[in-house]
């Protein structure tokens, strides 16, 4: 009898093999700006995120496809995002302050500046996480 998936085994998007499959098939380019305005990054922040140059990033058409690394990111940052409106209650502004504010748990580095590396990724998760506990950060 086979057992129902769970959330980590699921092909949904925001599940770790629907980002897998979806980070091969590549992401549209026209999904950057779509992910920018959840908090209103700018394009150098999203290039930043996308280990590429705001130019690079603007030469692109909405329809091109990233290759797989650039891919992966635009969707650990999506989910990132995704995470922190719900952690902080749907409030973009505050979300993005939280975003560019040193916190003292990163080494006294802003989240995005974080972003740079797939570990970085993890790591602010992680401390959205904790806060989703009442844990400190």
């Amino acid at each position: 009898m086979a057992a129902s998936p769970t959330p980590s085994t699921s092909q949904g998007p925001s599940s770790q093999f629907g980002l897998v499959t979806s980070s091969r098939q590549g992401v549209l380019r026209g999904q950057v700006d779509e992910i920018a305005a959840l908090v209103g990054l700018t394009d150098k922040e999203m290039a930043f995120a996308l280990n590429m140059t705001p130019r690079n990033l603007h030469r692109l058409k909405d329809d091109q496809r990233f290759g797989t690394d650039a891919s992966e990111r635009l969707l650990l940052l999506r989910n990132l995002l995704l995470h922190a409106l719900d952690t902080f209650e749907g409030r973009r502004s505050t979300v993005l302050q939280w975003l560019r504010t040193p916190i003292r748990e990163l080494a006294n580095q802003a989240p995005l500046q974080l972003l740079d590396t797939v570990t970085g990724f993890s790591l602010v998760d992680d401390v959205l996480g904790r806060l989703d506990y009442g844990l400190p950060a």
